[in-house]
């Protein structure tokens, strides 16, 4: 049996860690996630779904922010014998004292194909980008982020349809799959490790509420749509109507008769258009500040101000 430890904190973890769960050479020793945290209307505590599952399974749970620092947790490990550490969206780096525990070493599930969209939001920055194929790594970690030396990789393909919310569900799902893959081949003593390409290294960092505001005279329209699929569902993509937030959900280009300069608005023919980098912008489905989710030409009706975006 392969004595493991599991790192993770959000929903796109569980079905990695059910499949290391079932299978039957892997021995759950603990799971070590975040702590409770204020959610939901009322904002009371609540663990985070890597720690309901630990609980409902019955398995040993540590929820800490600090890991480096579990001094008691870390010397059992080492007095353990552990093989191998799983890591999956667990947000906090790992001291090398952690990363040399166990005798095969730490493994982080990452979603995308490295050494591409190294950092915390690859999902979003390949949509960002416009990228037709993302996938899952899972790379032998070491103390620089996400450049360890590659186990195993899946490719997923990016269909024009896809925004932040499908991406992340089919990653989900293909990282279990991934780990599969993974727990065969250490079985098997077959697990190839290869170095990634620093020459090919990009970065994609955390994700910030303004990065979803939408400047619309520098970018195509193609551009701004990838804005709207990348921050689907966070953080969202916005504008200001006359200084209040306009939540944009769906563009169109605008009738052929209208052509509006970069970052002119116009409210004509009962559509809410604004000038593209390359073209005039239909802002088709829209929610202003206080207001419902509605079509530009609802928002519109009555609407006898002059209009200002920004």
């Amino acid at each position: 049996m392969i004595k493991t430890v599991f790192f993770g904190t959000p929903d796109i973890c569980l079905p990695t860690l059910k499949t290391l769960h079932q299978n039957p050479h892997i021995q759950l020793d603990f799971i070590v996630s975040m702590p409770p945290r204020k959610a939901g209307r009322g904002m009371k505590m609540k663990d985070p779904p890597v720690a309901l599952f630990a609980k409902d399974q019955n398995i040993p749970l540590l929820q800490t922010n600090g890991i480096n620092k579990e001094e008691e947790f870390l010397s059992q490990l080492e007095k353990e014998g552990l093989d191998l550490i799983v890591v999956f969206a667990f947000s906090q780096f790992l001291s090398s004292r952690i990363l040399s525990l166990p005798k095969w070493g730490c493994f982080n599930i990452h979603t995308s194909l490295l050494p591409k969209y190294r950092g915390a939001a690859p999902i979003q920055y390949a949509l960002l980008n416009g990228d037709t194929q993302t996938g899952v790594s899972i790379q032998k970690m070491v103390k620089k982020m996400d450049a360890g030396d590659i186990a195993l990789s899946k490719t997923v393909p990016i269909h024009r349809e896809d925004n932040g919310s499908s991406l992340y569900e089919k990653l989900k799902e293909e990282s279990a799959l991934a780990m599969d893959s993974f727990v065969d081949q250490i079985t098997s003593d077959s697990l190839p490790l290869t170095p990634q390409d620093e020459a090919h290294a990009s970065f994609a960092p955390t994700l910030s509420k303004r990065d979803g505001h939408l400047q619309f005279a520098s970018h195509t329209l193609v551009e701004i749509e990838n804005r709207l699929r990348a921050f689907d569902p966070w953080p969202g993509t916005f504008c200001y109507l006359n200084k209040k937030l306009l939540k944009v959900f769906e563009l169109a280009p605008a009738p052929s008769h209208s052509s509006l300069s970069p970052g002119e608005c116009s409210a004509k023919h009962g559509f809410l258009l604004v000038g593209a980098k390359d073209q005039t912008v239909r802002l088709k489905t829209v929610q202003l500040e206080g207001k419902k989710v509605c079509s530009d030409t609802e928002l519109l009706n009555g609407f006898r101000h002059k209009i200002h975006l920004s």
